[in-house]
């Protein structure tokens, strides 16, 4: 008898302490063009999520829970993002670091708000994500990374003071993203007093722009704007090249990649584009970069944003005491800063972050820095 109370009392000790010794991992879905022409972008989200989750795991987890990840592939495709979405909230995951492209997250958006799932973007920047999310009263839609019109608050009086009298055209390429920055840019560039001589919207994908090249030379075209990808953008400032066209190429975000210059070559030399003020240089990140980098990756682009949104996952759940994803939103908008590798951050009630700050940067030579404004 008093042996089987040993034993009792020692499955019984046993049985108390598996929710803790054995608690359920918590999964965050990663989402994003892993294949196709901007999987560059889908490789900087999944080495800033999984050097997060790394890290996050190795002091601890999120309340003991360790995180794991799903990592998708929506190719910036909206459709594809539609069903990918449908498929998270199959498989019951609550948090969701992506998509890239505002094409693909604005449809997923509404998978994931009826679901009830809390969807981060660390790369959107269409304000009709939150803002139809807003309006629509879904709580769970967010965003760490800046808008469209706040980008475009920024370099559009610049471009207006620094390059007037001169001959600028608007490209975009016709993409919820591409075309919302190019307005965006549009409006404030006008509003500073400088018009464009030509606006227009390219066909992404394409491989010949020759006939774009000859309508630049024929407006005497100084400076371009172009809300676009690398791969569009590469192929023109090639395709001008070669018939000895030069002109100043300004870009919004997206072509923070080395891919930019892969497909560009030299024809890329002196080309500007607007990023969110270097993440990598901020001392919160210093670690992070040094155990990236040491793995064989530069976390340029979106690595550290993704990085990001899983500290900002795993922040809310704690503060929440919940996983929960109504409460974790309702937690990270509640005006405490959130400690992440891209330094703290805030979320307003429409789940955009506070107080965005940018550089603009300069290609040379195969690698881009900021320069003086």
């Amino acid at each position: 008898m008093k042996k089987m109370s040993i034993l009792s009392a020692a499955v019984f000790g046993l049985l108390m302490s598996a929710p803790v010794a054995f608690a359920d991992d918590i999964t965050f879905a990663v989402v994003g063009p892993m294949t196709g022409q901007l999987a560059t972008i889908g490789d900087q989200f999944k080495q800033g999520a999984q050097a997060a989750a790394d890290a996050i795991n190795a002091a601890g987890g999120v309340d003991g829970r360790q995180i794991k990840l799903s990592i998708q592939d929506d190719q910036c495709d909206p459709k594809q993002a539609v069903s990918v979405a449908n498929r998270i909230v199959a498989d019951g995951v609550k948090f969701i670091d992506g998509h890239a492209c505002s094409g693909s997250s604005i449809p997923a958006s509404a998978v994931y708000a009826e679901a009830g799932a809390l969807m981060m973007s660390p790369a959107s920047s269409n304000p009709v994500l939150t803002d139809a999310a807003a309006k629509a009263g879904w709580p769970t839609i967010m965003r760490l990374y800046t808008r469209d019109d706040a980008q475009g608050a920024f370099i559009g009086p610049w471009i207006a003071k620094k390059f007037a009298g001169k001959n600028v055209v608007v490209l975009h390429d016709k993409s919820a993203y591409g075309q919302g920055v190019a307005d965006a840019v549009r409006a404030t560039m006008n509003a500073g007093g400088l018009k464009e001589v030509y606006y227009d919207g390219i066909n992404a994908g394409e491989k010949d722009y020759s006939a774009l090249v000859t309508k630049l030379k024929d407006l005497k075209a100084d400076v371009v704007y172009f809300g676009g990808y690398h791969p569009e953008a590469g192929l023109i400032l090639r395709q001008s090249a070669e018939q000895n066209l030069k002109f100043q190429l300004i870009m919004p975000d997206s072509i923070a990649s080395p891919e930019f210059w892969q497909v560009a070559g030299p024809a890329g030399e002196g080309t500007m584009f607007v990023f969110p003020s270097d993440p990598q240089a901020k001392p919160e990140a210093k670690a992070a970069v040094e155990k990236i980098k040491a793995g064989g990756f530069v976390p340029e682009g979106f690595t550290l944003f993704s990085y990001a949104v899983v500290q900002a996952f795993a922040e809310g759940v704690k503060r929440a005491g919940s996983d929960d994803p109504g409460k974790v939103a309702e937690a990270l908008k509640n005006g405490t800063p959130i400690s992440t590798v891209v330094g703290d951050v805030t979320f307003d009630e429409k789940g955009d972050l506070k107080n965005a700050s940018y550089d603009i940067n300069q290609w040379h030579d195969g690698k881009y820095a900021p320069i003086a404004q």
